[in-house]
């Protein structure tokens, strides 16, 4: 009797202790009982928890952002400045044997995956000269590559690597000014460039109008003869109001002054 008692007592404590967790969505729960982690994940929805016999740590496996600003050496031993990010998600599966292998989720957090993140930026980017780091296409190659590594190292274990970014690259002081005296000598060369092609074409506008009156002229000087300029001849003067055209038997024009009565 005295035992039965008792267990009621305990029943009666544990139920009103207990409690509930709700595992929302792009959350996995892992379960603790007396000390010892679960195998399974605890799946989305409602979850008792009775202190001491059953406890739940609810984890994130939604797509996160990790947000790094590093200093590394370039191949010439120059410093150069990156802002990256890298986006990755825990795998729901693989939750319970990280809390069983490293500890909780911020304990993954620092031990995994900003670990490992900094000492891909500083390998990976060591081999690469500055102007590399600076292109578009060797900043693409250097996430690349970083990604690969990650994604060998820490897959595995339950991270999946979703992409790395590379927003900003901080150049030393002496590469900036070595970049802006090119880029100011590649201007003034596009600009000489720009005066030639103008003179050119210019040039090219002159020589074809010249030899377009050269060929006016040389069609002019094939095409007329005598009798078509005494035609012209004939017709300015007809277009002259104060002068008559007379027809002569020798085919010779006669003209005269309107109002004179005589031949000029």
């Amino acid at each position: 009797m005295q035992r039965i008692r008792l267990f009621l007592a305990l029943a009666l404590i544990v139920l009103t202790q207990a409690a509930c967790v709700v595992i929302e969505d792009g959350e996995v729960g892992i379960s603790k009982s007396f000390g010892e982690i679960g195998d399974e994940p605890v799946p989305q929805g409602i979850a008792i928890v009775v202190p001491v016999a059953r406890q739940i740590e609810t984890w994130n496996v939604k797509l996160q952002e990790q947000k790094e600003t590093a200093t590394v050496p370039s191949s010439e031993g120059l410093i150069v400045g990156l802002d990256t990010s890298l986006l990755f998600r825990i795998e729901a599966d693989k939750a319970p044997e990280l809390r069983k292998t490293v500890g909780r989720e911020q304990d993954v957090m620092r031990q995994l995956v900003v670990a490992y993140f900094r000492n891909a930026l500083r390998d990976v980017v060591a081999g690469y000269p500055v102007k590399n780091i600076y292109s578009e296409i060797g900043r693409k190659e250097i996430a690349q590559r970083i990604k690969e590594f990650l994604t060998t190292s820490l897959g595995p274990r339950g991270i999946k690597i979703e992409d790395v970014l590379l927003r900003d690259v901080q150049l030393p002081q002496r590469f900036r000014e070595s970049i802006e005296a090119k880029l100011t000598a590649e201007q003034r060369v596009q600009q000489k460039q720009f005066e030639l092609d103008q003179a050119r074409k210019e040039a090219e506008i002159e020589v074809a109008r010249a030899e377009g009156a050269a060929q006016a002229q040389r069609i002019i000087r094939e095409t007329l003869s005598d009798s078509y300029l005494q035609y012209l001849w004939i017709q300015t003067l007809n277009d002259n109001p104060n002068v008559i055209y007379v027809a002569t038997e020798a085919n010779l024009p006669i003209f005269k002054g309107v109002g004179s009565g005589r031949p000029q």
